[in-house]
């Protein structure tokens, strides 16, 4: 179980400054120092007389699992990105590496902008991120060995539906290659452990919720997801940018909707013999209610037992697994794979995955 220095586990940090130094540590060891820097600057908004500073302090909850700090430093992103405020944009380019100097400016950023960073507070990060996509491949190539090549793919919590695109992807998994060799978008993670398991993969209908979804096709709302990626992830920033071309040739069917009321609408829709069913989602577990999260397991197991072999049902997550902090991928198929198989672990941002299927 991951451990906090205050001896509790990690999801259940309600400290706002424990959480904030958590967030940036866990940056720094992801390989973005600069953001890390930014991050723990959010400090230093603590003591400003700022609406925003009221409302970090008096968090309600869970502000580590709630990706407090994430939300504020996806607003401080935005306003250099935007060009509204370049104060900070040293600070990301790593010119500026000295945490008093960096405190000060973003306590200073804070304070003058306050009114537009407050209500970056009001919605979790919208961390749309193709490399996870990686994973979710890898268990698809998997799930077609046992139940057949054809799927019909639901995501939840779609954000912009960068993954309610991954039929127009091209893959590498360890060797193992899927997707359009020419799509401007290649996902080619380090990839430890055995390839992923050859096989064929066809999307017959591919469809994502949200309950505020992203239109790549909006520069405002493309810009707003832009914001969420950390500064130091310049490749994360590409496979932005090929993911919005890809969206504005064709946008992905996206639809406004509450994940469990989805959910059930998708589970009680007429199923193609021959083509498995398959709710998927990657790092938004953590953001839904409980209820919602206990709603929608109810509803795959009762699904799950009355599904049949012409007509199966998957369910594919990459989660974080809040004991241990890391990302897993887990998959449960009907019938005959009820139980979740743990197929890989992978980076946050899909960096590498560590296949162990």
């Amino acid at each position: 179980m991951a451990i906090a220095a205050s001896g509790k586990p990690v999801m259940g940090i309600t400290d706002v400054r424990e959480a904030i130094a958590w967030q940036a540590d866990h940056a720094a060891k992801a390989h973005a120092p600069n953001t890390a820097r930014v991050i723990r600057g959010e400090l230093a908004i603590l003591d400003t007389p700022t609406e925003l500073a009221r409302r970090m302090n008096n968090w309600p909850g869970l502000s580590l699992e709630d990706a407090m700090p994430l939300r504020v430093a996806g607003g401080l992103h935005w306003l250099c990105l935007s060009g509204a405020d370049r104060r900070l944009a040293p600070v990301y380019a790593g010119e500026i590496t000295d945490q008093e100097l960096v405190d000060e400016l973003v306590a200073t950023v804070a304070i003058d902008w306050d009114a537009k960073l407050v209500p970056w507070l009001d919605s979790p990060p919208q961390t749309n991120e193709a490399g996870r996509s990686a994973s979710i491949m890898g268990g698809l190539l998997w799930l077609s060995q046992r139940l057949g090549p054809k799927f019909e793919l639901n995501e939840i919590g779609a954000s912009a539906g960068v993954n309610t695109m991954i039929e127009r992807y091209h893959y590498d998994l360890g060797g193992t290659r899927a997707g359009p060799a020419g799509s401007p978008m290649h996902i080619v993670p380090e990839w430890r452990g055995p390839p992923a398991p050859l096989g064929e993969v066809e999307i017959v209908s591919i469809r994502g919720c949200d309950v505020a979804p992203v239109n790549l096709a909006d520069p405002a709302e493309a810009l707003r997801l832009k914001a969420y990626v950390w500064a130091d992830a310049t490749e994360r920033m590409g496979r932005i940018e090929a993911a919005t071309r890809l969206a504005a040739e064709h946008p992905p069917l996206l639809e406004r909707k509450d994940a469990e009321v989805f959910v059930l609408e998708r589970l009680a829709a007429p199923q193609e013999v021959g083509v498995t069913r398959v709710l998927y989602h990657s790092v938004m577990w953590q953001y839904l209610p409980q209820a919602t999260r206990a709603a929608i397991t109810v509803a795959m197991e009762q699904a799950g037992a009355r599904a049949t072999a012409d007509k199966p049902l998957a369910w594919v997550r990459l989660e974080t697994n809040r004991a241990t902090f890391r990302h897993e991928l887990t998959v449960r198929y009907w019938p005959g794979g009820e139980e979740p198989v743990m197929l890989a672990e992978a980076h946050p941002h899909g960096a590498w995955v560590q296949w162990l299927g």
